[in-house]
C-alpha cells in the first residue's frame, strides 16, 4: 500500500520530467515542496488533464462516494484489481484520472523477533528521478478548497524481492506512461491497459531501512530518507 510518501522538489522539476511541452493553466511556483513525509487527510498537490491541458491542485488525500461518508475513514488507496470495475470508485472512473508527484514512499516491516515493533523503509528508484502514482480523484478547481474533493492512490501487488517489505505497492508509471494516462481524451480502453499491464518493474526501485522518526508526521526533514549505516 502507500501510507505515506515523500514529495520534495518544486513543481517545474516534475513537470520538467513529465511534459515539458504540455500546457499548464493553473498557476504554480518552482520552490521545493520540501514535504518528506506526506500524510493522509493532507491536502496534496496532484497533476490531472484538462481539455485545454494540464493542471495542477491541491487536493485532499483519501476519498468516498457520497453513499460511504462517515461509516469508515475515507480510503487512501484503491486496488488496481477492482477499481476498474467496481462499485466504490465507478464514480471517478475512469474520468477522474490524475498522477501524484513523488520521490518516494515508505513502508513498515514488523520485527520477526517483536510483531509489536516495525521498521520503516524508504522505497525510490534506483536512479532517485520523480515517479508518478497514478491515482483517481474528484477535484474541484475553484480558489478556495473544496470539502468534497479528494484522491486515492492506485495499488498494485508487490513481488519479487518487494513483496518482503510489502504486499501491495503505489502503482508507478514511466513518464511516458504517465503523460498518456493523464490525456484528457485517451480512451477508456487504453486507460484500463495503462493501469493493468505498465505498472513500472520491481527491478526500477532500492530500498533501505530508515530512522523511526518518520512515524511522527510533525517530523518533515531530508533526514527522513538518510539510510541507516
Amino acid at each position: 500500500m502507500c501510507g505515506r510518501f515523500v514529495q520534495s522538489q518544486g513543481i517545474s522539476d516534475y513537470l520538467e520530467v513529465l511534459a515539458p511541452d504540455r500546457l499548464v493553466v493553473s498557476g504554480y511556483d518552482n520552490q521545493p515542496i520540501s514535504r518528506y513525509n506526506v500524510a493522509p487527510g493532507t491536502r496534496v498537490s496532484i497533476i490531472h488533464g484538462v481539455d485545454d491541458g494540464l493542471s495542477i491542485d491541491p487536493v485532499h488525500w483519501g476519498w468516498a462516494p457520497f453513499w460511504a461518508k462517515g461509516k469508515r475513514p475515507d480510503p487512501i488507496n484503491a486496488r488496481v484489481e477492482t477499481v476498474t470495475t467496481g462499485k466504490f470508485f465507478k464514480q471517478l472512473w475512469p474520468n477522474g484520472r490524475a498522477l501524484v508527484m513523488a520521490d518516494g514512499w515508505y513502508e513498515w516491516v514488523k520485527d520477526t523477533d517483536d510483531p509489536k515493533k516495525k521498521q520503516p523503509y524508504f522505497i525510490r528508484l534506483k536512479t532517485q528521478a520523480p515517479m508518478f502514482f497514478a491515482a483517481l480523484a474528484e477535484v474541484d478547481t475553484g480558489l478556495e478548497p473544496h470539502e468534497g474533493d479528494g484522491f486515492v492512490i492506485i495499488t498494485a501487488a508487490s513481488d519479487q524481492g518487494m513483496v518482503d517489505i510489502h504486499d501491495r505497492r503505489p502503482l508507478v508509471f514511466k513518464p511516458e506512461q504517465a503523460r498518456e494516462w493523464i490525456k484528457y481524451d485517451v480512451e477508456h480502453i487504453r486507460a484500463e491497459v495503462l493501469a493493468m499491464e505498465c505498472c513500472q518493474l520491481t527491478e526500477d526501485f532500492e530500498w533501505f531501512p530508515v530512522s523511526k522518526i518518520v512515524g511522527n508526521v510533525k517530523n518533515q526533514g531530508p533526514e527522513l530518507i538518510k539510510p541507516l549505516v
